[in-house]
């Protein structure tokens, strides 16, 4: 289904239909995770890839149109050899890896049991992916917080963020209630419906993910997805009223330096880097309090992200 789904979206000229295949391709994704039993990675495959790229795909139709150009024919001989042959390279260096599943592989061995035997008694929480990704990794993990911000300031330099007056200086238009979804009595009752109980479990993700699939990503990306859908009914202008879009350029930024304090807070009480142990007297709540501070930071991160990218697509279209 995904090879098809994938030569689907390559012949469509309409882009609308396209996209709704592009969040089709991550839905199929993320189903393959879960039997994969990869859940954490299949939640975040379900909420940014089916939900939050999806929306900014739309939002960047609104300015690039529906429909693809038409394009003059191209000799397209030598990149097919050239992506044949790239493939078959690939295809054969995986010739050297174990088999998939096997139980002798280098991974289940030694890596995997580790963190399966020791991780209970040397960070604490049962979510062993949380352990791994906040603690054994919480500097890879630090990394990957910059660039997603990284992103972001790319993101803003590239759509020329900053020269539109944001929401809170700029009353709603005449026609507002005309042309956003407000109107639509179905799509607005099943949102306000939606609304509150989405926020409530972005929060439950947030402060769940020590202990189930979950973390600061997904409650993020589950949070600006929240705002996508009250922007999509009641209008850009209202949503950037609620958060102004100047005061929320600082957000990424605030969730970065809050995960580094937390490092450069473990340093200063003797400790390494990023080392929660150390902030407590228990070290298991040492760690888990720490844990839960970065993932704060993360969730902040994300969500500021994805709602500037959004506001900054969306006032392009206006």
């Amino acid at each position: 289904m995904i090879v098809a789904t994938v030569f689907i979206i390559v012949k469509l000229d309409r882009l609308m239909t396209a996209v709704m295949m592009m969040g089709f391709f991550s839905l199929l994704s993320s189903c393959i995770f879960m039997i994969l039993d990869a859940v954490d990675v299949a939640f975040t495959e379900a909420a940014v890839g089916a939900g939050a790229s999806t929306i900014f795909f739309l939002a960047a139709l609104a300015i690039v149109g529906r429909t693809s150009k038409k394009r003059k024919k191209e000799k397209t001989l030598m990149p097919l050899a050239v992506v044949i042959c790239t493939g078959a390279v690939l295809i054969y260096a995986t010739f050297d890896m174990p088999y998939f599943g096997t139980a002798d592989a280098p991974i289940h061995q030694h890596v995997a049991p580790r963190y399966l035997q020791e991780s209970g008694d040397e960070v604490g929480p049962p979510n062993i992916v949380t352990s791994v990704l906040a603690s054994y990794r919480g500097y890879d993990t630090f990394g990957e917080a910059g660039v997603v911000f990284t992103a972001f300031i790319g993101v803003l330099l590239l759509l020329g963020a900053g020269t539109r007056k944001s929401g809170l200086e700029r009353p709603d238009p005449p026609n507002a209630k005309v042309e956003s979804m407000r109107q639509k009595i179905v799509l607005r009752e099943v949102a306000d419906l939606l609304i509150a109980p989405v926020l409530i479990f972005s929060l439950y993700v947030q402060w769940h993910g020590d202990y189930g699939p979950g973390g600061g990503f997904q409650a993020g990306v589950i949070f600006a997805s929240v705002i996508f859908l009250y922007a999509l009914i009641y209008g850009i202008v209202p949503a950037q009223q609620l958060f102004p879009p100047r005061k929320l350029a600082y957000f990424p930024a605030l969730g970065l330096l809050l995960y580094a304090a937390v490092g450069l807070a473990s340093m200063a009480m003797g400790g390494n880097f990023l080392d929660y142990s150390v902030l407590m007297p228990d070290p298991h709540d040492g760690q888990h309090y720490g844990i839960l501070i970065i993932e704060l930071g993360i969730g902040i991160t994300v969500a500021a992200v994805m709602i500037n990218i959004f506001f900054s697509l969306s006032e392009r279209s206006l």
